[in-house]
């Protein structure tokens, strides 16, 4: 009797060992609990923003002008533009311009109504007038000077509107003209980094991030202008103004200690 229950007790204690050895993590597991948090980077950067600013000169004309026409049918007012319009392309390509700097802006073909009101019901209603066509055709070239000449002789041809007189720069400037800028941007931000930087005793070590603008610039203002009379009097007085081109780069810089 003593026996069994001495076996019965060495059982229990031989069962709760394994019990608590179960509950002990492993080796690993131990050391990624104890194991200290990291400490946060240490690593200290200043954020700049620089800029830079160009005046220049354009190197590109555009022109937007065209012809509107009304008739009763749609063929009448189409055909009435097209001669139109050809007159007025005939007459700017004796200024100078060349087949490959005309394109069309757009055409369009519109029905024209006439508001009334019936006298029975008083109500409004419409009544198809006529069709309207609008031919607009743009002109870009680099020749500056013909400005004038392609709007007075576009005009005393038979153009009844000018919509838009705009310079600009052409699309290989404007890359040439990016390029300068957003690498003076990037120095301007050098600079005004060591400049704030100096009298704290930091300077400059590293690049963390670098952002450049879209390069852009402000278009000059259009000229619109419609005409009520097929006939210019004198020779439009027409003049180009430098453009204002910027940019800008943000830069976040590493610093240390000198």
């Amino acid at each position: 009797m003593n026996k069994t229950i001495s076996i019965a007790t060495a059982m229990g204690l031989v069962l709760s060992v394994v019990f608590v050895l179960g509950t002990i993590p492993s080796g690993v597991d131990v050391q990624a609990q104890t194991e200290p948090t990291p400490f946060p980077s240490r690593e200290k950067t200043l954020s700049v923003t620089g800029t830079a600013t160009a005046s220049i000169d354009p190197d590109l004309l555009i022109v937007q002008f065209g012809v509107e026409t009304q008739e009763k049918t749609a063929k009448e007012a189409l055909d009435s533009n097209s001669n139109l319009m050809t007159a007025v392309v005939d007459a700017i390509r004796t200024t100078g311009i060349a087949d490959n700097e005309i394109s069309t802006s757009h055409l369009t073909v519109f029905p024209v109504y006439e508001s009334f009101q019936e006298k029975e019901t008083g109500i409004y209603r419409q009544k198809l007038v006529g069709y309207s066509v609008s031919n607009i055709i743009r002109v870009e070239t680099k020749n500056l000077s013909l400005a004038s000449s392609i709007i007075d002789g576009a005009v005393n041809a038979g153009a009844n509107r000018v919509d838009m007189v705009q310079f600009a720069l052409s699309p290989q400037k404007q890359t040439m003209v990016s390029d300068d800028l957003l690498a003076d941007a990037i120095q301007n931000a050098k600079s005004k980094a060591e400049k704030a930087l100096a009298p704290l005793g930091y300077q400059i070590i590293g690049v963390k991030h670098v952002s450049l603008s879209e390069f852009g610039y402000p278009p000059p203002m259009p000229y619109y202008k419609s005409f009520d009379t097929m006939e210019s009097a004198a020779s439009t007085p027409v003049f180009s103004s430098e453009q204002d081109v910027s940019a800008t780069a943000s830069v976040i810089f590493i610093i240390g200690s000198k």
